[in-house]
């Protein structure tokens, strides 16, 4: 076991969350109040999860009732990131996209089984990557047609259509929201080792098997990654996902 699960982890825990939030407020960066309540909302969702994961796992219909909440919680997370209109909803098409695919080409091979302690981590492990991609691809492509907006608007005098002079200008940054999961795959074992290779070392497999399961991860999440961030570039080329103040 990594961690012991006693009153000591609980002190370094509240002392780490208080140094983040002290570091935030000092420097003024705008988000002491929400990172002191992303402590403590995922303090109490983990506590809640680890309970309900223990009950779910035995049955297939609270199963998939579990994980489609593990969806719509993420989409309603991007949606609300990217825009706080009535649009945000369009975000569960990219994160299905990019995430849907996967789990059936690992179901339908059998490399995943159908089981709750089999299939919970590797959705969320998903799922989390596309909502990353989403969040990021999302709010920087709507930055940048805000910043550049004489530029769309140019691209029009040009005779482009609508969708080809948003997609002009908030391609590039769009793209950016790739890094990330780029750099941890290029620096994966030298740089860091990723939870899902310290996992498995701690749960008893040999380096070799940690090695194949933590590759398989990055790969998937390279794939599920770019899918989803092309989705979220060409609704929000289209004009489906928007900050303006009103829309469906």
């Amino acid at each position: 076991m990594l961690l012991p699960v006693n009153p000591t982890l609980g002190i370094v825990l509240a002392v780490l969350l208080v140094a983040a939030v002290a570091a935030a407020a000092l420097a003024r960066l705008g988000h002491a109040r929400a990172i002191a309540l992303a402590g403590l909302r995922a303090a109490a969702q983990l506590a809640a999860v680890s309970s309900l994961i223990g009950w779910v796992v035995h049955a297939l219909p609270w199963l998939l009732c579990f994980l489609v909440l593990m969806f719509a919680v993420a989409v309603r997370t991007a949606g609300r990131r990217i825009t706080a209109n009535r649009t945000w909803w369009w975000a569960a098409v990219p994160i299905a996209a990019g995430v849907l695919p996967v789990v059936w080409v690992l179901l339908l091979t059998g490399l995943v089984p159908p089981r709750g302690l089999n299939l919970i981590p590797v959705v969320g492990i998903l799922i989390g990557g596309a909502l990353t991609a989403t969040v990021l691809g999302g709010r920087r492509a709507l930055d940048e047609l805000q910043s550049r907006h004489g530029e769309f608007e140019a691209g029009l005098a040009l005779g482009l259509l609508e969708r080809e002079a948003r997609m002009e200008v908030a391609r590039p940054a769009a793209s950016d929201a790739l890094l990330p999961g780029l750099d941890q795959t290029r620096t994966v074992g030298l740089v860091t080792l990723p939870g899902a290779f310290v996992g498995m070392l701690l749960g008893g497999a040999s380096p070799v098997q940690a090695g194949a399961v933590q590759l398989f991860v990055l790969v998937a999440l390279l794939a599920v990654q770019a899918v989803s961030c092309a989705v979220v570039l060409e609704l929000i080329a289209r004009g489906l996902l928007h900050r303006a103040p009103t829309g469906g």
